[in-house]
């Protein structure tokens, strides 16, 4: 079963996301952002609130996405990347 093991915020709606198959993607999300409550993650102060669950990522107010979901839409994180200047922002546990 694919799980997220990390998620961090990196910008611009955009997620570094570790998987515990070992890989690395960079999820840009602004594209999902619709909807009743999607589209309530559009103000970046509601986006940011996000942590881990056992298996994915989940927003303070109650959206997810499966973990499968967000391995298919991610691109390949290069090697190096990291995390910007700016500390992800999340509540509840990270890892």
């Amino acid at each position: 079963m694919l799980k997220v093991k990390d998620a961090q915020y990196i910008g611009d709606y955009r997620l570094l996301l570790s998987f515990n198959d070992g890989t690395r993607k960079i999820a840009d999300l602004r594209p999902y952002l619709t909807g009743e409550v999607f589209g309530e993650l559009l103000d970046m102060g509601k986006f940011v609130q996000f942590g881990l669950t056992g298996y994915t990522i989940e927003w303070a107010n109650g959206a997810d996405l499966a973990p499968e979901f967000l391995h298919d839409i991610g691109t390949d994180a290069p090697l190096g990347t990291d995390v910007a200047a700016e500390p992800s922002a999340t509540y509840g546990k990270t890892t």
